[in-house]
Order: C-alpha cells, then sequence, then structure tokens
C-alpha cells in the first residue's frame, strides 16, 4: 500500500511510519525538517495546501499526524495547524482520490475537566474541551469525520498519553521535573489513568489504515488497557529513569487554582515558554480517565503487544545506554 504520514518528526509519527515500511508498504512523509527516515519525503507546513497536494499524490492511504501540541500558544497558531492542516489534508485526499484517511486525534477533545471512568470515545467537543490544544483538535476532529464519504473513508484514532524511549513531550517533561524536585503529586494520587506504549500506538494506527473503509465516519480511543493511579505511573516513569518519585502532595483545588492563575499570566504576557502547571494539566493529574477498549479492538482486529511493565522496563534499559 502506498501511505502518506503526516507528521514523522514526532515520536508516533516516526514510529508508525516505521512500522509501515517494516511490513513492506510504500511510505511517503511530510514534516517542516527531515525526518531522517528511509522513505520518500516531502519538507513542508501540513497547513501548505501546494505541499499536501505534492505529498498526497498517488497514495492509497493518509495517516494525520502533524499538529501544534504544546502548551503554550495562542488560539490562531493552534487553529492554523490544526484546523487549517486537517482541512488542507482533507482537501488534498479529495484532489488526490486518496480513499482511506486515518485522522490521529486525542481523547481530550471530549475531556471537560471531570473524570472519564470506563467510556468510550465520547463526542468531541470544542465548547467544553480544555485548552487551545484540545479546543483545536476538537474542531479537527469534528471536520475530518464529516468529510467520511464513499469516496473518502475516514476514521480518527485518539491514542492517549503515548510515551516510550525518546519521548520528549511526556516522560522528557516528567523526568525533568522530578530532577529538579518540582513534580508533585496531585490530590491523592489514586486517580485510574490509561496510557499508551508509543509501539502499541504505532500499531494502532497501522491496524487503523487496514480496517479503514469498512470501519469509518467514526472515533475509537486506543490505550494499553491497563489503568493505572496516577502516582504509580509517575513513580515508574521516574524509577525507569533513574530520578526521585514525586512525594510532595498538593490539593487538587489549590493546583487547579495556580494553574488557572499561571495560564492568565502566560496568556497576558505572550510567554512562549513551558509553564510549571495548567488548569489542564492539573485535572489531568488530578481525575480519572480510562476506556473502554472492546470497540477499538474489534473495530481495528488489533490489542496491545507490550504491557506496561515490558514498556517501563524498555524505557529503564534506553536512560540507562543514554548515560
Amino acid at each position: 500500500m502506498r501511505v502518506l504520514v503526516t507528521g514523522a518528526s514526532g515520536m508516533l509519527g516516526r514510529a508508525t511510519a516505521t512500522a509501515l515500511l517494516e511490513r513492506g508498504d510504500e511510505v511517503t512523509v511530510l514534516q517542516r525538517r527531515p525526518a531522517g527516515l528511509p522513505c520518500a519525503e516531502v519538507l513542508g507546513d501540513v497547513a501548505d495546501p501546494s505541499a499536501l497536494r505534492r505529498a498526497a499524490h498517488g497514495q492509497d492511504a493518509v495517516v494525520h499526524l502533524a499538529a501544534k501540541v504544546d502548551v503554550v500558544g495562542r488560539w490562531p497558531e493552534y487553529v492554523r495547524a490544526n484546523v487549517g492542516g486537517t482541512r488542507s489534508v482533507v482537501a488534498a485526499c479529495r484532489d488526490a482520490g486518496v480513499g482511506r484517511l486515518v485522522h490521529v486525534s486525542s481523547p481530550s477533545v471530549a475531556h471537560a475537566g471531570v473524570a472519564l471512568s470506563g467510556v468510550g470515545a465520547e463526542p468531541a467537543n470544542p465548547v467544553h474541551a480544555r485548552g487551545n490544544y484540545s479546543r483545536s483538535k476538537a474542531v479537527a476532529e469534528q471536520e475530518a469525520l464529516a468529510a467520511d464519504t464513499a469516496g473518502l473513508a475516514v476514521l480518527a484514532v485518539r491514542p492517549h498519553l503515548v510515551w516510550g524511549p525518546g519521548d520528549t513531550q511526556l516522560v522528557g517533561r516528567i523526568v525533568e521535573r522530578a530532577r529538579a524536585g518540582r513534580l508533585p503529586v496531585l490530590g491523592s494520587g489514586a486517580a485510574l489513568i490509561d496510557t499508551t506504549y508509543v509501539d502499541n500506538a504505532a500499531a494502532a494506527l497501522v491496524a487503523a489504515v487496514d480496517a479503514c473503509g469498512p470501519v469509518h465516519g467514526e472515533a475509537l480511543v486506543v490505550t494499553n488497557g491497563e489503568p493505572r493511579p496516577v502516582g504509580e505511573v509517575l513513580a515508574r516513569l521516574c524509577r525507569a529513569a533513574g530520578v526521585p518519585a514525586p512525594t510532595v502532595r498538593v490539593p487538587f483545588r489549590a493546583a487547579w487554582l495556580a494553574g488557572a492563575a499561571i495560564d492568565a499570566g502566560w496568556a497576558l504576557t505572550g510567554a512562549r515558554s513551558t509553564p510549571p502547571l495548567t488548569r489542564f494539566l492539573a485535572e489531568q493529574l488530578a481525575t480519572a480517565h480510562w476506556f473502554d477498549q472492546r470497540r477499538t479492538r474489534e473495530a481495528l482486529g488489533w490489542a496491545p503487544s507490550v504491557s506496561l511493565a515490558e514498556g517501563f522496563a524498555r524505557l529503564g534499559r534506553w536512560y540507562a545506554a543514554s548515560d
């Protein structure tokens, strides 16, 4: 199969492109800087229609991962990258006659700040989603699924909290803060959360490429299916990296208020640095978010092959080799 992967410079995009290559697909990648993968490459911005047209020509399927995922930034920046980028991808698919589009979304598009316990892929909600990233991804998912037609099958996949060796978004920030003694446990640390080891997330996206067509017009959440208390997840990530696990506990209400103040300060000053806390982060670290995986596994014919225990072990070996 000929498959275009957007956003292959990121951890999950790179893993997905690699998995497609390893099974023999003809892969093209599109991103702003070289990914260093042994496949065809188009350098360009996902919001640039001309770059998307070049990349989509002759493809059978597109896996759209490229997005602005920063925790800071102004709303127009997220709209351009996440909403405008998705529109460009859809238009390029239609123009090039691509039959399948796997749109990579996020469970945060349906997270309104309250616990999500054992739910499926609830509808994306731009009004109640928290933060510019989640709101923009909610709009993007809605537009992608609205493009599902007889000529273009669209499937939205929402991998949840993807992590693994070399991760700079989740693991890297947790380890950096733990090393500096700035990683508290919010609330009791007992809230159950799902996470996804990167190899499992990539395999799910490959399965989605194959399933897209018979399965279309819906969203599916992907996780390891092993909910764990957030305090345990933080401790095991820290242990794998060889840094102290968090011991200080901060009440959720205090953390949320601090996050709200920091959000306001960053917005007022236009700061570009990563804030120490946000309201969204406080909610993610103190409320349950784990998901029913039965529909996902049935629809994709997929199940995770790397357990959390094995994932933590691989992460530990990676950090040991990096020292």
